[in-house]
């Protein structure tokens, strides 16, 4: 199901599922992206504030992106995001540690300068196995409108085969709907 702007009304909550990382990711990622001891070191870390290896904060966002595409920008005719406004490490993140994902609409309305593009503002996160939230973040994400997307396909319709190009997904994602805030 393609899910578009009007799809989305304050409150609304999605399920985004489930992650983890095993120690051996939290290294990884940690050498090649934030390489501080208790994040790629399991005996340094021991001697750290943190009693033990823990995620990088970068890492923790990045499973929740994931979630995030697989779940639900996927399943949409998403213009990306203008960016993240806050993010907010909470608790550390354990190898092995489950997480479920959550993503709820703080706030939506179609842009005054972009009759085709709604903005979400949301509320990202991530909690672990006692439903305590381990990491939130607060950003905006851009959607084409279902009327735009509509219109596009009757346009599509009347005109030749050579046009079927330009309706694509892939072009409805691209350059002529790019957000300008």
């Amino acid at each position: 199901m393609t899910r578009y702007f009007e799809d989305f009304q304050v409150g609304d909550t999605f399920d985004l599922g489930r992650t983890s990382a095993t120690q051996e990711e939290i290294i990884a990622f940690a050498r090649q992206f934030d390489p501080q001891p208790f994040h790629t070191d399991p005996e340094r870390a021991k001697e750290s504030f943190f009693g033990g290896l823990v995620a990088s904060g970068w890492h923790t966002v990045s499973l929740f992106m994931r979630l995030l595409v697989d779940e639900l920008i996927n399943e949409t005719i998403s213009l990306g995001s203008p960016g993240v406004d806050e993010v907010r490490w909470i608790r550390p993140v354990r190898p092995d540690e489950v997480l479920h994902g959550r993503f709820t609409v703080m706030d939506s309305k179609v842009s005054q300068s972009k009759a085709n593009l709604g903005i979400i503002r949301s509320r990202g996160e991530l909690l672990n196995s006692s439903g305590e939230v381990v990491m939130s973040l607060l950003g905006t994400l851009c959607w084409l409108l279902e009327t735009s997307v509509r219109k596009i396909g009757l346009l599509c319709l009347m005109k030749e085969a050579s046009c079927q190009s330009m309706c694509s997904a892939s072009t409805i994602n691209a350059v002529p709907f790019a957000p300008v805030f």
